[in-house]
């Protein structure tokens, strides 16, 4: 049988209103959590892949040491709630201190303020073994109840996977954009690729592609050898229609800077990521 119009069934404007099909014609709510009131944050970037142990945190950090060096102001958001990594790479440990209500970041030698679980641990070596629910939720008040202050740029160090703090970041903290990790092995770009998706199905923006473990330089001859094979990042890149941003390769001086004087570090394989970030700003 055909549907009968409204014209013919005698409806009016009115009358439909409260009709499920007209609601499910709405806008779907925003999920955005609000920020802190003390906090005016500009660009929010997202630093992500679908694995663990790509370089997701050394990616993170160089690049907000580079942006701060460059004048910006710079905060860090550690997401890995069950791995964080950011404060042991700094050398900062809580407990972090009140500001009223709220919570204010711990600030590294060079001035980045920094917020993760082991700031707020009695005992950062303690695990965390919560659910992801709950997971998720503490990530969200690192956007609500940190006290950030002013930030050109907040960088958001992921966890790996797709599972529900990423997507907590996705719908709750209003993310500018993402820049994706990955290295030489095949298996690394497959996943990858499933972090982008999640990242497209959700609208937020990809900013481009940095390969870590690219090759190591040979201390005595200065040969570059790329231990993991030859590099799929060009093909992924063009398949993608993304950026290359960096090429890190295997740097025992950043390694050894990342035991707790990250500070230090000036990760000078990002300079094209680090262009493109003063770029968005503008």
């Amino acid at each position: 049988m055909a549907e009968k119009s409204c014209s013919s069934t005698g409806c009016t404007k009115e009358s439909c209103a409260g009709c499920p099909s007209a609601k499910g014609a709405q806008k779907p709510q925003s999920m955005l959590a609000p920020a802190n009131p003390k906090s005016h944050i500009h660009k929010v970037i997202g630093v992500v892949s679908g694995k663990g142990g790509v370089g997701k945190s050394l990616v993170t950090a160089s690049l907000a040491n580079l942006m701060k060096e460059q004048g910006y102001s710079v905060g860090i958001l550690d997401a890995d709630i069950t791995g964080p990594s950011i404060p042991k790479m700094y050398g900062l440990h809580g407990p972090a201190e009140m500001d009223g209500d709220y919570i204010k970041p711990v600030v590294t030698e060079n001035g980045i303020p920094v917020m993760s679980i082991n700031l707020l641990l009695p005992d950062e070596e303690s695990p965390v073994i919560w659910r992801g629910p709950i997971l998720a939720n503490m990530v969200k008040q690192f956007w609500t109840d940190i006290v950030w202050g002013e930030i050109d740029y907040l960088f958001v160090d992921m966890p790996p996977g797709t599972g529900d703090v990423p997507l907590t970041v996705f719908q709750s903290i209003p993310v500018d954009g993402i820049i994706t990790v990955t290295s030489p092995q095949d298996l690394v770009s497959l996943i990858v690729k499933k972090a982008l998706n999640m990242a497209k199905s959700m609208d937020i923006p990809v900013i481009g592609l940095v390969e870590n473990y690219s090759y190591v330089i040979c201390p005595d001859c200065g040969k570059e050898f790329k231990i993991f094979g030859e590099s799929g990042l060009d093909k992924l890149a063009e398949e993608l229609d993304l950026p290359i941003l960096g090429r890190m390769p295997i740097d025992p001086k950043l390694a050894e800077l990342a035991s707790g004087e990250f500070a230090k570090a000036n990760n000078e394989y990002l300079a094209a990521a680090e262009s493109l970030l003063i770029a968005l700003e503008g």
